[in-house]
């Protein structure tokens, strides 16, 4: 007669483990503030810096402009100087422009379950 052995917490660590993608993806999106400077660029398209301040007024300009940094080092945001002037601009590539079906479902899962602040 075989005794059933039990799956321990330990067992279902090892055998689970996160697609490294995934695990990738969620570093980036789940930072803070670059949901919301992906939307912005989503919703409104290329900005200005001052512009992102504004649509995004929480956040200080300091870690705006290192999370800036980092989605473009990611390849999800471009930043575009003027060749004629000093205007800088930044928009989402094709890789960024990819995560609005991403962002609406988002939007559609926080419009299900928080109720609208006051």
């Amino acid at each position: 007669m075989a005794i059933a052995k039990e799956n321990t917490t330990a067992d279902y660590q090892e055998a689970f483990q996160l697609c490294p993608k995934f695990e990738k993806t969620f570093s980036i999106l789940g930072k803070k503030w670059n949901g919301l400077i992906i939307d912005v660029l989503l919703e409104n398209g290329a900005q200005r810096f001052k512009n992102l301040v504004h649509s995004v007024p929480k956040c200080s300009d300091r870690v705006l402009v290192e999370r800036l940094k980092e989605l473009e080092q990611a390849g999800i945001v471009a930043r575009i100087t003027s060749d004629d002037s000093a205007l800088i601009e930044y928009r989402l590539t094709t890789k960024g422009e990819e995560l609005a079906p991403v962002m609406a479902a988002v939007h559609d899962w926080s419009n299900d379950w928080y109720a609208a602040e006051g």
